[in-house]
């Protein structure tokens, strides 16, 4: 059997606010120390979405260390981690062009409806509920992946097929 590593993942979202929050939560949650993730934006909003935090709170998921939205720059800055995966979860961010991230890392787009924006509350509430579970369900699918023995291209038609799988739900 193949010894188990690290592996660093980056979630990322325009705003790093809602999505690549509940992602990067939900990495570290489900990785049981198999993975560090880290979530990032490429405009980040300056503030974390309440609703967010309330649905990882109401699924007893951690909250990431130092919970903030923070810009992509500073993962491709000198010393940032060195990323294995990048995963975007929303469509303006995967169509932007991305700072070159050291070491190549495999990229997937994981297209999650936007919940931050959704009236009144309590449909907000149900829409990050919505994209909790799908990013939940991907993500498990994927870290059942024997990641250690598979080859880039077949970790990226993975995560594809994953996507796929659980249903494109970005609107």
């Amino acid at each position: 059997m193949t010894a188990k590593r690290l592996f660093n993942v980056l979630v990322l979202c325009t705003g790093n606010s809602a999505r690549s929050i509940l992602g990067e939560a939900l990495f570290n949650h489900l990785g049981q120390g198999r993975v560090r993730a880290f979530s990032a934006g490429s405009k980040p909003s300056g503030e974390v979405n309440p609703v967010a935090l309330e649905t990882l709170g109401e699924h007893s998921v951690p909250l990431p260390q130092d919970v903030r939205s923070k810009s992509w720059d500073e993962f491709a800055a000198p010393g940032a981690p060195r990323f294995d995966y990048i995963f975007t979860v929303c469509a303006s961010a995967a169509g932007e062009t991305c700072p070159i991230w050291p070491g190549h890392p495999t990229t997937a787009h994981w297209g999650i409806a936007d919940p931050a924006h959704v009236e009144p509350m309590e449909a907000r509430r149900e829409a990050f509920e919505v994209a909790y579970q799908a990013l939940k369900k991907r993500i498990k699918a994927f870290l059942a992946l024997d990641l250690e023995s598979m080859s880039t291209k077949d970790v990226a038609t993975a995560a594809q097929l994953i996507h796929e799988a659980v249903g494109a739900s970005e609107q």
